[in-house]
């Protein structure tokens, strides 16, 4: 009887020390697993806050930084976009633009030719100015361009993944918007047809979109968003004023829609979340595991397949690594991610690859393709596009110090007559002619053809310094020719040129060169219109 009690007590004490036992580990268990919670829920909310203050900067930088593109391009085009400008705000109401559009190229053909067939040998912008033309000329402009600023605000729009780009006219007296330029387009309908609807003007309180109103009257982007919550959606818009020769014309708007902010900010703390909390759980499991050899075995097996693809970089390691680590725990799962990123790795590096080949082929492209736009095809010099931008380079150089250039202007005499009375093929002869013997004048100073019968020579270096011997000979030259009876009346073709060095003092930049070079060829043309008649 004595034997029985003590076999319990004994059985007793086996049950104390297993309920003892499954208790600890229970309440280890419960303590590691608040203590994770607790330190998940500081690390979220702390995440989440600075997240939010960090992306948001970066978002409100990245659409800054949109809206300043937005900003340089109109700064480059500034003259026109300014006439645009005016232009819109007095007859939007009257002109009916097609809403489907894809492509500005037929409008601003369908300008050129009205401007060709209204001011035949002029050029718009140098010979004829917007306000200058007439009405007609005005709306085919005025289409043109606004297509064009349409597509370029709607592309950005596109490329940069953004839900609204636009650009406002502010009128501050009744505290009102107009959105000029629309990333996205609103349609109308008139007699049946679809244009987009021009002048869209919203009330826009001061109070509550401070942040808009102060831009506008400070002219200087500000930090911080202004918020929308409309029928458009919930986003934040950034705003940056255009401010051109020092007029505000206006504020370009750029958003970003809050769920994306809000839902990348999410993202990034879940995700750190979860590594944190990898890290805590996988923690926890090896403590309560007591870190057994397999483990131990296991972490140091995937640690050499490592270094071993550090070193060697051949893809096989991750068949190994999968065959290795095949089973269901949490270490066969990192090796299988290992391997799973040996396998990424190696196709981005294979695929980066093929970009690169790629790239290399689109640059030689490119660079193709800017050779042909600025290449003249009749004379095979560069064309008016090409004088454009080397315009737009001596200017810089000018600005930065340079002083001794000067601009030839050539125009050719009585090209109308010899297509006239020989056809075109022959004024095309002497085009070639005339450029021929311009290039062996001016051999050391860049030669453009800017229009059917003018050319433009940059002298600098030592044409510069021999300008007047070089222009002797040239018009020595012209005057052999007219009287050289060997050849066609189209082979004698001759050209008046005039010439204008800059004077620092005078000139205030390159184009006011480039006109007293164009009077001085004008002089110099009525000067030998008694010498250059040809023999027809």
């Amino acid at each position: 009887m004595a034997s029985d009690n003590r076999d319990a007590i004994v059985f007793s004490d086996q049950s104390s020390e297993i309920r003892l036992t499954g208790s600890l580990l229970f309440r280890f268990t419960i303590i590691f697993f608040m203590f994770t919670l607790f330190i998940l829920i500081v690390t979220g909310f702390t995440t989440y806050f600075s997240q939010m203050e960090i992306y948001k900067k970066q978002s409100e930088r990245n659409i800054s930084e949109i809206g300043d593109y937005l900003r340089s391009l109109i700064e480059n085009d500034w003259a026109d976009f300014k006439d645009y400008r005016d232009y819109y705000m007095a007859h939007f109401e009257e002109i009916n633009i097609p809403y489907d559009f894809d492509d500005y190229s037929e409008a601003a053909a369908e300008f050129e030719r009205l401007f060709t067939v209204t001011y035949p040998g002029k050029t718009f912008g140098i010979d004829v100015d917007f306000d200058e033309m007439t009405p007609e000329l005005q709306e085919a402009y005025f289409i043109y361009r606004h297509e064009y600023w349409t597509l370029t605000f709607e592309r950005a729009r596109v490329s940069f993944g953004l839900p609204y780009t636009y650009f406002l006219v502010m009128k501050e007296d009744i505290h009102n918007v107009v959105y000029m330029i629309d990333g996205e387009r609103t349609e109308k309908q008139v007699n049946g047809k679809s244009y987009i609807y021009l002048g869209d003007e919203y009330y826009n309180d001061p109070e509550v979109y401070s942040i808009l109103w102060d831009t506008w009257e400070k002219a200087e982007p500000l930090d911080g968003y202004q918020e929308w919550n409309n029928a458009w959606g919930h986003t934040y818009a950034y705003y940056t004023p255009l401010v051109l020769n020092g007029e505000k014309l206006g504020i370009i708007g750029t958003e970003v829609a809050v769920a994306d902010v809000n839902r990348e900010i999410l993202r990034n703390t879940i995700q750190l979340i979860a590594g944190i909390a990898f890290v805590l759980v996988s923690g926890m499991i090896l403590i309560l595991a007591i870190i057994n050899t397999q483990f131990i075995r296991r972490t140091k097996l995937l640690e050499l397949h490592v270094e071993k693809y550090s070193e060697c970089k051949d893809e096989e390691i991750a068949t190994e690594i999968e065959r290795d680590f095949d089973g269901n725990d949490e270490l066969s799962s990192l090796g299988i991610r290992f391997a799973e990123m040996i396998h990424e790795l190696e196709d981005h590096m294979r695929s980066l690859s093929r970009v690169t080949q790629d790239l290399a082929v689109s640059q030689q492209l490119a660079a193709e393709m800017d050779e042909v736009a600025n290449k003249d095809t009749l004379t095979g010099i560069r064309n008016r596009n090409a004088y454009s931008r080397e315009a737009q380079v001596v200017e810089k150089e000018r600005k930065a110090g340079m002083r001794d250039f000067g601009i030839a202007v050539v125009d050719i005499n009585e090209l109308k007559n010899i297509n006239d009375h020989f056809g075109n093929n022959k004024g095309d002869e002497s085009i070639r002619i005339i450029c021929r013997l311009i290039c062996q004048t001016f051999a050391h100073s860049a030669v453009f053809r800017t229009g059917g019968d003018e050319f433009v020579v940059i002298m600098k270096g030592d044409d510069y310094r021999v300008a007047e011997s070089l222009i002797s000979d040239f018009e020595r030259s012209m005057k052999e020719r007219a009287h050289d009876v060997t050849l066609e009346p189209w082979e004698k073709a001759t050209a008046s040129l005039g010439y204008a060095a800059y004077d620092p003092g005078v000139d205030e930049n390159y184009t006011a060169v480039y006109r007293k070079a164009q009077d001085h060829m004008a002089e110099r043309k009525l000067q030998m219109k008694a010498l250059r008649k040809i023999r027809l």
